[in-house]
């Protein structure tokens, strides 16, 4: 992970992350978090976090960014969108952890040893290169960087998906990829760079 070593450093990724976040529709919805912790409490995945959905937007409200992006929140969410359906605020929790979730990415701000961005990386890579995720390339990358332990665990459930037609060991490019690489870099050219 990228260090945010002083002061002056971490408020201007903290602009940089609001401004993203007030553009995104809906996005300034979070200013009217009422802490009431419905999404924490309907969170599926709220016990495995650091911090539950309902304090990442009270950290991210008071400029805590390099907290959120130190923790495991954004990335254990599993896009379930309970938090988004109970909030009486109607703030797009969701599309709030996606996007925390590829701002790290983009500026190199996530733990070295974290998993679960890695494997959001190679997801992200596979639809870049292909139009669509490729599991076979994705999880090989992952496993061959991050976890090689998985290969003999998902071995035996990988050729059995493999010999029902449902895991290619090559990746066939869809119509239109060429169009939605376009949209991503249309997307990355229109940010602001963290010094």
């Amino acid at each position: 992970m990228a260090e945010l070593t002083t002061t002056a450093q971490k408020k201007h990724l903290h602009e940089v992350f609001c401004k993203d976040v007030m553009s995104m529709p809906e996005g300034s919805k979070i200013k009217q978090c009422q802490q009431c912790g419905a999404c924490s409490g309907s969170c599926p995945t709220g016990y495995l976090m650091d911090r539950g959905p309902r304090e990442v937007i009270a950290a991210f409200r008071a400029g805590m960014i390099d907290e959120i992006l130190k923790g495991n929140t954004i990335w254990m969410c599993t896009s379930c969108y309970s938090c988004t359906v109970r909030c009486p605020a109607d703030i797009r929790i969701t599309d709030l952890m996606y996007e925390l979730k590829r701002l790290a990415i983009k500026y190199d701000l996530i733990p070295r040893d974290a998993k679960a961005p890695a494997l959001t990386k190679y997801f992200i890579d596979s639809v870049q290169k292909h139009g669509r995720n490729h599991e076979t390339e994705m999880l090989s990358k992952f496993m061959a960087t991050k976890d090689w332990s998985l290969g003999p665990k998902f071995g035996v459930m990988g050729m059995k998906l493999f010999a029902a037609g449902r895991m290619p060991l090559t990746a066939t490019d869809i119509k239109g990829k060429d169009e939605i690489r376009k949209l991503a870099e249309y997307v990355e050219s229109k940010e602001v760079a963290v010094p």
